[in-house]
């Protein structure tokens, strides 16, 4: 995986050079590429002669004909051709189509600032200040001054951001009914989850036999949310007296380790977990193979409905903060942005793309993205959006994934009736982020940091570094034996900079 992803970037850096050097030799002064006559009130005034090619984070459906890209095409007067980045390893896929020069006009992704400040950083993207000061007002009024300044890569702007409406993403999901059989309270400590988890391996709930999994994950999950927050690691860099410091050089990490092997060696952790893709670790829980998985709460529907057919007695819920051997406890609370739509400099209609992000952004048009029509796909009750089911889930389900940015101060109101749709889904939510308690929350603290250039260069290679060497560490295939070893290169391979970069940032928050 290292070494793939280095390649990547490699060819990356050398095309994006090429085509840098191409667009300055090439007698056009523009630095938008801007190709587009249309003016800056494009809307529903009539279909636009120019047809967009946007490229989107994946999804189970196809978006050109979800009911949402209708309403954007009725309510911008723009045609879009969706695609989609696939589920698994889609930074290494939007890496290769970023260094082809595919011609997208707009391309959302999850956000990562490191390969977002890194393409900005090799002129791959399009400064959008201009444009938006031109062809934007929905954009300024929507998204907060703050926001836009904590994206900017040497004072120019780059991508349109998504704010996170939630706090926490991910715990355990267990089979409540497997603790039933058994006579198994819930666990609250790492100790008890092992031995619930040796108890699921012995006494077999399931009946599954050989193929019975006590806890399964997908095979690109180093660090698993809520174990990890056991061992006071929560975030990829957590305050260790008064400083940030990455887990792999945390005191901690060695426990952790420690815990996770021992899980592993013991078979309590699927001893296929490192080939398993997330489609893989998902079909174990919900065909009933696996009795425990790490997952987020947004997955709950599909895991519940795929079980309902297949295990109709089945039951599950989300093990809350566990506490560990120091008696610490925490999820990864969330801060800053959940995705990032930028325009890439091959696009052909940037002051077109502007404009549609514009468009999708009026008061109105965004609110009807995001939940619909009040009394065909909501009503409101005390200030409280609810769905009307199942209009809200077959025609907004998915409307998230069409957004471009936000109305930061109204969508997380918008955002209730999305958690609502779904009872089981809501659940799951409501306990992870409502019903613990506020201290097992840890904010991350790099979520709501300014560009940083030392540790936007290094973080991406620093975090495969971890993840491959993490991942070998509890497959057994290293040992802690040789972790001085790997610190040190860790650190001469950008760490020790980033930090003291990081550092020198963080000091100035206290």
């Amino acid at each position: 995986m290292k070494k793939g992803l280095k390649g990547v970037m490699i060819t990356l850096a050398a095309v994006l050079m090429v085509s840098s050097l191409a667009a300055c030799s090439s007698g056009n002064g523009n630095e938008n590429n801007t190709k587009s006559g249309n003016d800056g009130n494009q809307a529903a005034s009539g279909p636009s002669s120019v047809k967009l090619k946007r490229l989107n984070v994946w999804q189970n459906e196809d978006y050109n004909t979800y009911p949402v890209a209708k309403l954007l095409e009725e309510k911008t007067g723009y045609k879009v051709q969706y695609d989609m980045l696939p589920q698994d390893k889609w930074a290494e896929k939007l890496n290769l189509i970023m260094a082809s020069g595919e011609g997208y006009d707009l391309v959302t992704s999850y956000s990562d600032m490191a390969l977002y400040s890194d393409y900005a950083q090799k002129g791959a993207l399009v400064d959008l200040t201009p444009l938006i000061e031109e062809f934007g007002p929905n954009i300024k009024n929507a998204i907060s001054q703050q926001s836009m300044d904590a994206l900017k890569v040497d004072g120019k702007l780059y991508a349109i951001p998504t704010s996170i409406t939630y706090p926490v993403n991910a715990s355990i999901l267990i089979r409540t009914d497997w603790l039933e059989t058994l006579n198994l309270q819930m666990p609250t400590t790492t100790d008890e989850l092992t031995a619930v988890l040796k108890a699921f391996k012995e006494k077999d709930p399931g009946g599954n036999g050989e193929y019975n999994v006590p806890l399964t994950i997908r095979g690109d999950l180093p660090m698993l949310d809520n174990i990890v927050g056991a061992f006071g690691l929560p975030n990829t860099w957590n305050d260790v007296d008064g400083q940030l410091v990455p887990r792999v050089l945390d005191p901690s990490y060695k426990d952790y380790i420690g815990y996770m092997a021992d899980l592993y060696k013991q078979g309590l952790l699927d001893k296929e977990f490192v080939a398993n893709k997330d489609a893989t670790a998902k079909e174990k829980f919900a065909g009933g193979k696996a009795g425990a998985i790490i997952v987020h709460w947004a997955d709950i529907p599909t895991i519940s409905d795929t079980m309902t057919k297949n295990l109709p007695d089945a039951k599950f819920s989300f093990i809350p903060a566990l506490k560990g051997p120091a008696d610490e406890a925490g999820f990864a609370a969330n801060a800053g942005f959940d995705r990032l739509t930028f325009i890439p400099k091959a696009s052909e209609h940037p002051e077109d793309a502007i404009k549609w992000i514009n468009a999708s952004l009026e008061e109105e048009t965004f609110k009807t993205m995001a939940i619909g029509v009040e009394g065909t796909h909501y009503t409101v009750e005390d200030g409280a959006y609810t769905p009307i089911l199942p209009i809200f889930t077959d025609e907004r389900n998915l409307a998230n994934n069409y957004m471009a940015g936000t109305d930061e101060e109204k969508y997380p109101q918008y955002w209730q009736a999305r958690v609502r749709k779904n009872p089981v889904m809501f659940e799951a939510f409501d306990f992870i982020n409502n019903k613990q308690s506020d201290d097992v929350k840890i904010q991350n603290k790099l979520g709501v940091a300014p560009y940083m250039p030392t540790y936007a260069k290094n973080n991406m290679q620093l975090e495969s570094m971890v993840g491959d060497y993490t991942i070998k560490l509890i497959a057994g295939a290293e040992t802690l034996d040789g972790l001085e070893a790997f610190q040190a290169k860790y650190k001469a391979a950008g760490a020790e900079a980033s930090s003291k970069e990081i550092n020198d940032w963080y000091v100035t928050t206290k």
